[in-house]
């Protein structure tokens, strides 16, 4: 019965196509830096939340994933509020989604009223619309702080769609960066989840971490390597002992060098001798005159 059962299950498995020629997968250096930004922005959404109304409330980013407009739009509920904002050169919409009740709460919390009474899924009213408006707008400033340097163009509301089926924010096949938060208000817990079109941000990406052509790697190694710090020794030549002169040592005993009396001194680097040197002065200070050099092959 188990082996029926497995069978069963790899029949059930749906395969994903995925497309090479377009790929939808961040690179791992891109998305550290666009969730560091969006986790700044949840946190200061949260803090924005809270001033407003009056209760705790916190918004934490969940997910971040690159998707097709088509697939960001079919994720969401076919009923929501799409708050659409153009973009400065930019012909697709930066999209802000969370649900109506939601956003209806916030403003019953804001007008002094109580979350306790249950908010319909309407459309807002004029009023409404310019509380979630004003409100979205300081969102967007909190945005475009967070990001810095990710979305310097103006970003300024367009509208708000109520079905995500028929809000063209862009072309269905354009790629969007899409971030998802889980947003608490007191007791309460909604979804949201913030569109970018993908075009606006990695086109940024590049200037944040800027990549080196592969070609470059051996100027840049040696460059590099040019400035490492190490120390460099003026010396005698060295003697050699055994272990039983050492351990006979005494005061006044005395250990005869090879190194003759007109013979320069070494200059090494880690016992490799590179050069020889003459004694001499710097000012107050001892100094080695470089008399020769060495050629070291590997």
């Amino acid at each position: 019965m188990g082996e029926q059962e497995d069978r069963a299950a790899v029949r059930q498995r749906t395969v994903d196509v995925y497309d090479f020629r377009r790929p939808t997968t961040l690179p791992r250096q891109h998305s550290r830096v666009l969730e560091v930004a969006f986790e700044t922005f949840a946190r200061q959404w949260g803090t924005q939340l809270t001033a407003k109304v009056r209760l705790k409330s916190t918004a934490t980013l969940e997910q971040l994933s690159m998707q097709s407009y088509d697939e960001y739009s079919a994720s969401l509920p076919s009923v929501t509020s799409m708050v659409l904002c153009r973009i400065d050169g930019s012909e697709s919409r930066l999209v802000i989604q969370f649900p109506a009740t939601a956003a209806l709460s916030w403003l019953s919390r804001m007008l002094g009223g109580s979350t306790e009474t249950a908010v319909p899924e309407r459309k807002f009213t004029q009023i409404e619309h310019a509380l979630i408006s004003r409100m979205v707008e300081e969102v967007l400033e909190d945005l475009r702080y967070s990001l810095g340097n990710l979305l310097t163009q103006a970003v300024v509301m367009d509208g708000i769609q109520y079905n995500s089926q028929f809000a063209q924010a862009a072309a269905p096949s354009e790629l969007m960066i899409v971030a998802s938060f889980s947003v608490n208000v007191g007791e309460t817990q909604c979804a949201a989840t913030l569109a970018v079109p993908a075009d606006v941000l990695l086109s940024r990406l590049g200037d944040v971490n800027p990549t080196v052509h592969s070609v470059d790697n051996e100027a840049l190694v040696r460059t590099q390597l040019a400035q490492v710090p190490v120390d460099v020794a003026v010396q005698l030549t060295a003697a050699p002992v055994t272990p039983a002169q050492i351990l006979g040592l005494a005061v006044g005993d005395v250990l005869p060098l090879p190194h003759l009396e007109n013979r320069p001194f070494d200059v090494t680097i880690n016992g490799t001798r590179l050069a020889t040197a003459a004694a001499a002065r710097n000012g107050s200070r001892a100094a080695a005159v470089i008399v020769t050099t060495e050629e070291h092959q590997r």
